[in-house]
């Protein structure tokens, strides 16, 4: 593989997603070695290559070489281009492993993204389809094993992003819930929904949860069911917990896992949760040339890499500081950094 013009160096098959999504955004050649390189089955998963292969349909001119092991890889980004395309996910990971990366990149595009996504539509390593956005229209569901779900996905682009300056929490102000089932009995929505509640009521009045059962070729090949929960704040500040159904698990305990894990996401506080803060803090980056703020409860170990990349790609670091200096209980951290200005050149070729 040639080394010529490679600007970007990372090793190993962690960060995978966003590592690619830094080149394409910034422009710059990325090469990651030694994926898996120790491993009994080195290289780069089904999953992986699925993901490569939506990222050159979705760009143009993006040049990818993959090593003969399938230990390296080279990215030589094109232009992010948009467009109406369909894609088969792999049922080793969920539609949700591919969409998240797809979404830091569609604003970017020089025409809307209009992106059918096949595949398991929930599991328990990525975000949910329920979770992940507000334009997304889930035509099938798919559990796993076997998958058969369907997805659309519909953004549209922005010339520039705003400055981010959200510090305020407010008051968790009402939740809302989608319980669903396929190819089992429809009163197990039922059952989570009140399993749910019986802990949800004691907080706050305001709760919707809605049962969501599909049937026919529209449920997928495989049974399942699982609970996606999202509290949101008085100030707009949102939080999100799911928990999908495991063998010998009954619909009741799925719903209290659920439920139990977004009271502690609510918990760590911040306006944005964990599986959010990544996204946040790219749009925080690629935001105009003024300081952006953001608080947030405790970063994971992935924002903590992001960050770290970050600081490589676009030279932008963070500043981190208690959000709340007179509250000594208070884990809240306050994020701010200065944005780049990042603007969508691609929209400008229309």
């Amino acid at each position: 593989m040639a080394q010529a013009g490679v600007s970007l160096k990372f090793s190993g098959h962690q960060h995978f997603r966003y590592r690619l999504v830094l080149s394409i955004l910034s422009g710059k050649p990325l090469r990651i070695d030694r994926i898996r390189a120790d491993d009994k089955d080195p290289g780069l998963r089904d999953f992986e290559a699925s993901l490569l292969r939506l990222l050159e349909r979705v760009t143009n001119g993006t040049v990818i070489e993959i090593s003969y092991t399938g230990t390296s890889i080279l990215l030589k980004p094109g232009v992010i281009s948009g467009g109406s395309i369909t894609h088969d996910c792999p049922l080793s990971r969920a539609i949700g492993y591919f969409l998240e990366p797809l979404i830091m990149l569609a604003p970017f595009a020089k025409k809307p993204l209009d992106l059918t996504l096949r595949g398991i539509t929930t599991d328990d390593r990525d975000l949910s389809v329920d979770i992940t956005g507000s334009s997304l229209g889930s035509k099938k569901r798919g559990a796993p094993p076997l998958g058969g779900g369907e997805i659309q996905f519909l953004c549209p682009i922005v010339k520039q992003v705003a400055t981010l300056n959200f510090v305020e929490m407010g008051k968790i102000k009402r939740i809302r819930g989608i319980a669903h089932a396929v190819r089992v009995s429809p009163q197990f929505s039922n059952r989570m929904i009140e399993a749910s509640r019986s802990i949800l009521n004691r907080y706050i009045p305001d709760i919707y949860l809605y049962s969501d059962v599909y049937k026919g070729d529209d449920s997928g090949k495989s049974p399942g069911y699982a609970l996606s929960l999202l509290a949101e704040s008085s100030t707009g500040a949102l939080h999100s917990a799911e928990a999908v159904s495991t063998p010998g698990v009954a619909p009741e305990d799925t719903a209290l896992l659920a439920t139990r894990a977004l009271l502690a996401e609510v918990k760590r506080g911040g306006c944005v949760d964990r599986s959010h803060q990544i996204l946040v803090l790219l749009m925080m980056i690629l935001g105009s040339e003024d300081i952006g703020r953001c608080r947030m409860g405790e970063p994971s170990p992935r924002t903590i890499q992001f960050l770290r990349d970050v600081r490589e790609v676009f030279g932008t670091s963070f500043k981190i500081s208690p959000a709340n200096s007179s509250d000594p209980s208070s884990t809240d951290l306050l994020f701010s950094c200065f944005g780049t200005g990042y603007v969508n050149t691609n929209r400008s070729l229309m």
